[in-house]
């Protein structure tokens, strides 16, 4: 399973970007999608989560900021971020829940690679 991230980038407080992490392989399933953060010297931290039945967890941090969503058709997921804050800054990971077929039935967890996010004040 490889993961491709993308929509990271610079921007000013009080803007908007979308993040997309798209999977690729021999997907059969994939339950839960997530967003995770990542600033140096601090753990990496849950941003957002949807599961396969489309319920939804966000960090508190997020305030309604953020929408996760899912494309299953896609195999993507997606974080649209509006009214970014300095604080946002960090590179953001997507993290999935995988269940995959290679001659046997196998679930496993996936990063993605992670994608920039700054945002100026």
């Amino acid at each position: 399973v490889q993961l491709a991230e993308s929509g990271g980038g610079f921007v000013q407080a009080g803007g908007s970007l979308r993040l997309t992490c798209t999977a690729s392989g021999n997907i059969l399933n994939i339950d839960s999608m997530n967003w995770y953060r990542q600033v140096p010297g601090k753990q990496r931290e849950l941003v957002a989560g949807i599961r396969s039945g489309g319920s939804t967890n966000y960090a508190e941090f997020v305030e309604g900021r953020f929408t996760i969503s899912r494309d299953d058709a896609k195999k993507t997921e997606y974080l649209q971020m509006h009214s970014l804050r300095p604080e946002d800054t960090a590179v953001y990971y997507c993290y999935l829940d995988v269940v995959t077929w290679a001659g046997t039935i196998t679930r496993g967890e996936y990063w993605g690679q992670g994608t920039q996010v700054a945002v100026s004040s």
